[in-house]
């Protein structure tokens, strides 16, 4: 059995891995770079909406593009996700970001071989992006605006928006996180509006309300109602569950 230990985060080092990394060449090896891609969703006028830059430098200057950017070499991933969303669209949500995915395919960037590791956020009330370092614009654009469209974003954008959509709808099924995007107290009429527009898809009513009301610690009732010009409706406020169980499937889209 080898008495040599592993190089950890806290660099406990043996001698031999002190003699080994003094003559090691990161040279011998292809160069790679690691980028961080943000997929920013959120609702605006009653559209699923993603935060998009307009490429300010080449390659492919003056595409529509996810916020994103170069990891420095003293950054966690983490950190560099925040500081790119902050630099180019004045976005601070950070709180939210949760790692999506990892890309890298050697041919996806025309510079050299880039791995990305993407982000995921959906965040309601997120303010007018503000464009800055390498983005000329930057704007929510409507995610049905771009489903389906071959080659719409640059690099392969395209993919990464689709898994972060993808990942986004699942997470209404299991969590609350919709209820976020309402003001309180809301109806069940509002809360199935927020699902219809994230999942892209109409839902019959009276099977909404059924799946709601029998979810326990999703929604609490306030004891009050709403006149809607056809009756009275129940007003609710948010629940104490973070994890819906059991949790509302989403339908297909066909």
């Amino acid at each position: 059995m080898s008495t040599m230990l592993c190089v950890t985060v806290d660099n406990h080092l043996t001698d031999e891995d002190r003699g080994f990394l003094a003559t090691y060449d990161p040279r011998a090896f292809p160069p790679v770079a690691v980028t961080v891609d943000l997929v920013i969703l959120t609702v605006r006028e009653g559209e699923l909406c993603v935060l998009l830059i307009r490429r300010g430098e080449p390659p492919q200057r003056g595409r529509w593009a996810l916020p994103g950017g170069f990891v420095g070499p003293d950054e966690t991933l983490d950190a560099a996700a925040g500081r790119e969303l902050v630099e180019e669209t004045g976005i601070r949500a950070g709180a939210h970001l949760e790692q999506l995915a990892t890309f890298g395919d050697p041919r996806r960037d025309p510079r050299m071989r880039v791995v990305s590791v993407a982000y995921l956020a959906l965040v309601p009330d997120l303010p007018t992006p503000v464009a800055g370092t390498d983005a000329s614009e930057a704007r929510y654009q409507p995610v049905a605006e771009l489903a389906g469209a071959s080659g719409a974003l640059a690099f392969d954008h395209d993919r990464i928006l689709a898994e972060g959509v993808e990942r986004a709808r699942a997470r209404l099924e299991y969590t609350g996180l919709a209820t976020t995007f309402l003001d309180e107290p809301f109806t069940i009429a509002d809360l199935r509006r927020v699902y219809e527009t994230v999942w892209g898809v109409p839902l019959h009513a009276a099977n909404f309300r059924r799946k709601v009301l029998s979810t326990p610690g999703f929604v609490e009732p306030t004891g009050e109602k709403l006149a809607t010009g056809r009756g009275w409706a129940e007003l609710y406020r948010r629940g104490t569950t973070a994890h819906l169980h059991p949790a509302i499937p989403r339908p297909s889209a066909s």
